[in-house]
């Protein structure tokens, strides 16, 4: 039993070895894409006198101290106003919302909130709600405290006159960076994710995912495949692969940018990963067999499919290696792979690589033009134990819902600044 056990142990430690070195290749595969790759043009020098009517959906929950920015970027946007209109969705809020929405309703025919006192709660039921309103077929979704360019909802918009495209996701941008170093360290974080990351999924014909702000969707799609699942935290992961399975394309507007502010605290940032892992990885479970079945994805886009899926999963996985590791070495076997260099092979893989990706950062960072911020990059070595405690929380719920199929309830993250320099909620 002894021999089977440490076999076991063994196995998985070097399971876990290759598992880093895929995501590390795709790392590295990223990023050499974004700097020396042929760059997928997107449709942003299109003109086109009848782009589509757009419908912009913005879920709000106690948002009166912030909600004016949205609106009134939304209000002075670069589209012609009898092609789009505003839906602010007033979900069950307590403070001034509602009135506030009745005002700027009263002034503008263009804003159409909703009033919804609906016991179940949450922007995904929010949204069900918005686009049985909603007069446009193509939905575009902001969160309350985002800040859209005045361009934005143009280059959304123009993704749609290809037939194939199901949704389009534009780049978020911090507007609190400076701070302190957890809001710097998550701009590095965002430049990796948009700038490289996205765009090279973008160029290689992957999976752009679909992000839940700063994109838009066709409305028929989500009504004739039931609307958003209340009971799944990460809605915008799913729809990701709900259009990918059914055939439809998604891609990313790069230039399409709209700011927002990040945490600014280490125990507000831990409560959103923490949430995020719990949602991505519950679709995870859903997704994993049927992106791996579907007859209407390339295999390029099964073999991104099915690493993006997992990607909040791998913390986990290399939490137990750890542990297996140190198991290893007590039982006397840690020769399985020539020892320690090993688990910091790994330690520096994911410090740099997997949980705000190193090459990537740089990436952006250069691509970007702010080459300076790249001193930063050593302090995202502390990250590593912070996110793998956190996500690794994330994904022991994920597992717990699928167990227990309880009901999720929405979360909302603390910001930490508007005009008026008070603390609001956000979904």
């Amino acid at each position: 039993m002894a021999l089977v056990i440490i076999g076991v142990l063994k196995v998985y430690f070097v399971l876990t070895v290759i598992i880093m070195l895929i995501y590390t290749v795709r790392h590295i595969v990223f990023s050499y894409n974004r700097i020396f790759g042929r760059q997928r043009m997107y449709y942003g020098d299109i003109f086109d006198n009848e782009l589509p009517f757009v419908s912009v959906l913005i879920p709000m929950h106690n948002e009166e101290q912030v909600l004016q920015n949205v609106l009134d970027s939304l209000l002075e946007i670069n589209y012609a106003k009898d092609r789009y209109e505003i839906i602010p969705i007033n979900d069950n809020s307590s403070d001034a919302t509602a009135q506030m929405l009745d005002e700027y309703k009263k002034k503008y025919s263009i804003i159409r909130p909703i009033h919804r006192n609906s016991e179940e709660r949450g922007k995904p039921a929010s949204l069900n709600d918005g686009m049985q309103l909603a007069k446009g077929e193509i939905i575009v979704v902001f969160d309350a405290d985002y800040r859209p360019s005045k361009d934005l909802l143009r280059q959304l918009a123009l993704a749609f006159l290809d037939p194939e495209v199901g949704a389009v996701m534009g780049r978020v941008i911090p507007y609190n960076t400076n701070r302190n170093w957890l809001t710097r360290l998550l701009n590095l974080e965002r430049s990796g994710g948009y700038q490289a990351d996205q765009q090279a999924r973008y160029n290689l014909k992957t999976i752009p995912q679909y992000g839940g702000t700063v994109g838009g969707f066709r409305k028929s799609i989500m009504l004739q495949t039931g609307g958003f699942n209340p009971r799944v935290l990460a809605e915008d992961t799913e729809l990701t692969f709900r259009l990918y399975v059914n055939g439809w394309k998604v891609l990313y507007a790069n230039a399409a940018e709209c700011y927002e502010e990040v945490p600014e605290t280490w125990e507000v940032r831990a409560q959103q990963v923490r949430r995020w892992s719990r949602g991505h990885n519950g679709v995870m479970f859903r997704y994993f067999l049927p992106v791996i079945l579907s007859k209407q994805m390339t295999l390029r886009e099964k073999l991104d499919g099915v690493l993006l899926l997992a990607v909040y999963a791998v913390p986990f996985i290399f939490a137990l290696a750890l542990i297996d590791s140190v198991a290893l070495f007590f039982l006397g076997e840690m020769s399985v792979l020539a020892g320690w260099w090993v688990i910091l092979f790994l330690g520096v893989y994911n410090c740099y690589g997997n949980f705000a990706p190193f090459y990537e950062i740089a990436t952006a960072l250069l691509v970007d033009g702010t080459e300076d911020e790249v001193l930063l990059l050593p302090l995202i070595t502390f990250n590593f134990y912070y996110y793998l405690w956190n996500i690794g929380l994330g994904f022991l719920d994920a597992v717990s819902d699928l167990i227990t199929r309880r009901n999720v309830e929405w979360e909302k993250t603390e910001r930490f600044e508007n005009n008026h320099g008070m603390k609001v909620e956000q979904y």
